[in-house]
């Protein structure tokens, strides 16, 4: 008898949404990892294999507020320097996590800083 713990739901979650959705060049995909401690994201073109943008939980101006806030925070950056990299549409893959929370911060925030998702 095979034991399914919660890291592998997640991960055939995550599978299941990665087989549909993939990032251009012109509209990058979203990916988010979230841990206990904070959330990370990146801007990934899957066609040339290439990350346009990335946001760690761990950076300066994020690394002081609380965990809800640095969500937010780092959605508004990741849409800073998404904006910067000349994109103003992505797919947001959340990375096989329920969609409520700081993933749901995260999303809501780049969506406020005008980059449709």
């Amino acid at each position: 008898m095979s034991v399914i713990t919660k890291e592998n739901r997640r991960l055939k979650r995550r599978r299941r949404v990665r087989a549909k959705i993939s990032g251009t060049a012109t509209r990058p995909r979203i990916s988010v990892f979230r841990s206990n401690r904070g959330l990370s994201a990146q801007l990934i073109d899957d066609v040339n294999g290439h990350t346009l943008a990335a946001v760690q939980w761990f950076e300066a101006d994020l690394q002081k507020a609380g965990k809800a806030e640095r969500a937010t925070r780092a959605g508004r950056l990741l849409a800073e320097r998404a904006k910067a990299a000349g994109v103003t549409e992505a797919v947001f893959d959340r990375g096989g996590y329920r969609y409520h929370g700081h993933v749901r911060a995260f999303a809501e925030a780049i969506r406020e800083a005008d980059i449709t998702v």
